[in-house]
């Protein structure tokens, strides 16, 4: 995966500043950060999910195998 350098988010920012002026550009960016902050919460809410899934998982395999030894 490529990775992105100071320079690059530097021309990305100049680029942005020239097409949207300088008086939309800190609203762009707001909302931007609006926009990742609440991808970042969706991921994070997804791999709780995925993780409960997986404990509840394993803990009803757990159960399974103590009952099998019980009888």
């Amino acid at each position: 995966m490529p990775t992105i350098g100071w320079f690059e988010i530097l021309i990305v920012a100049a680029i942005a500043i020239i097409v949207l002026g300088p008086k939309d550009f800190p609203v762009m960016l707001k909302k931007v950060g609006s926009w990742i902050g609440s991808t970042k919460k969706y991921i994070s809410n997804i791999q709780n999910e995925v993780s409960n899934i997986d404990l509840e998982d394993h803990k009803i395999q757990k159960d399974n195998n103590k009952e099998k030894k019980d009888e």
